[in-house]
């Protein structure tokens, strides 16, 4: 049990996905504040200094206001990683060289110099 835990945790993607989570809740610390300090400063210029997190419902504690501020730092933050994984699938696309295809014949996937696949041994283009 012990050996096949260690198997999963140093597969690629349980790496990378725990470098995502980390990259992730330090970014959420920077959009919080560029909504905060940048963004809702200047939205408030254009709506008269409405403060959306002192927006409450009176004599409750339904405090509305603080919600509409979560959800447009989402919606930010959603924006930014949609560009930033954009970004990087570009840049991943350029990177990667095209090295195998497939076998028309047994739709295997063989070397892209290859004239003759070497699992069904037919003539391939």
């Amino acid at each position: 049990m012990i050996k096949e835990f260690k198997e999963f945790a140093l597969r690629g993607n349980v790496i990378d996905l725990s470098v995502g989570v980390i990259i992730g809740g330090a970014f959420k610390d920077v959009v919080t504040s560029l909504c905060d300090n940048v963004i809702m400063p200047f939205f408030a210029m254009f709506t008269g200094k409405i403060n959306f997190d002192k927006w409450v419902i009176p004599h409750t504690q339904i405090k509305f206001g603080m919600f509409i501020s979560a959800v447009i730092n989402f919606i930010i933050m959603a924006f930014i990683i949609f560009l930033m994984v954009k970004a990087m699938n570009k840049l991943r696309r350029k990177d990667e060289k095209v090295t195998t295809k497939v076998c028309p014949y047994c739709k295997s996937e063989i070397d892209i110099g290859a004239i003759k696949c070497p699992n069904c041994a037919s003539d391939v283009e």
